[in-house]
C-alpha cells in the first residue's frame, strides 16, 4: 500500500533500523565531502571537542535520508520538502553505534496553493543503542491526497 497524505496522523508514526555504523564508513564519507581531521584520523580526533573519531553531522543526516526513505518514503507518495526548520547535532555518531530513528508526526494540512497536496510537519530522532539522542531534525513534507474528488 502506497501511503498517502491521508494516513498520516499526529504522534508517533514509526521507529526505523537499527543501522549499524563502521569506522570504514564514517572515514569514507569523511574523505569524500568532509575531509576534517575529527572524521579521518583517530589522533587528531582525541585532541579535538569530539575526544574521539565520530562522523560528520552530514554523514548523520545522510544516514537519516537513507532511513526514512526505505521505512517510509519509497513507500510514500512524497512530493519532497521546501526546506528543514530545525537541524541538531545533539551528541557524536562513533564506529560501531548502532543507530534508530524515530518519525513523528507534529501537524498536518492541505496546501492552500495546491489543494492536491498536503503538508505533513515531521520530527525525527536518532538515537544510538544506549538512548543517547545524537540528531534531532522538523521539516515540512509534501505528500499527494489519495482524497483527490474533494479537490476537484
Amino acid at each position: 500500500m502506497i501511503l498517502s497524505f491521508e494516513d498520516f496522523e499526529p504522534g508517533h508514526f514509526g521507529t526505523f533500523g537499527p543501522r549499524h555504523v563502521t569506522r570504514e564508513e564514517i572515514i569514507a564519507f569523511a574523505a569524500e565531502y568532509d575531509p576534517q581531521p575529527m572524521h579521518l584520523d583517530e589522533d587528531a580526533a582525541r585532541q579535538s571537542l569530539l575526544k574521539g573519531l565520530a562522523a560528520s553531522g552530514w554523514h548523520l543526516c545522510s544516514l537519516m535520508m537513507r532511513m526514512l526513505c526505505d521505512g517510509l518514503l519509497l513507500r510514500s507518495s512524497s512530493l519532497g520538502a521546501p526546506g528543514i526548520e530545525e537541524l541538531n547535532w545533539l551528541a557524536p555518531l562513533r564506529p560501531g553505534d548502532d543507530i534508530t530513528l524515530d518519525l513523528h508526526v507534529l501537524d498536518k494540512r492541505v496546501s492552500q496553493n495546491r489543494p492536491q497536496l498536503g503538508i505533513v510537519t515531521m520530527r525525527v530522532e536518532i538515537r544510538n543503542a544506549s538512548g543517547q539522542k545524537l540528531l534531532e531534525a522538523k521539516w515540512p513534507a509534501m505528500f499527494a491526497r489519495r482524497e483527490t474528488s474533494a479537490v476537484e
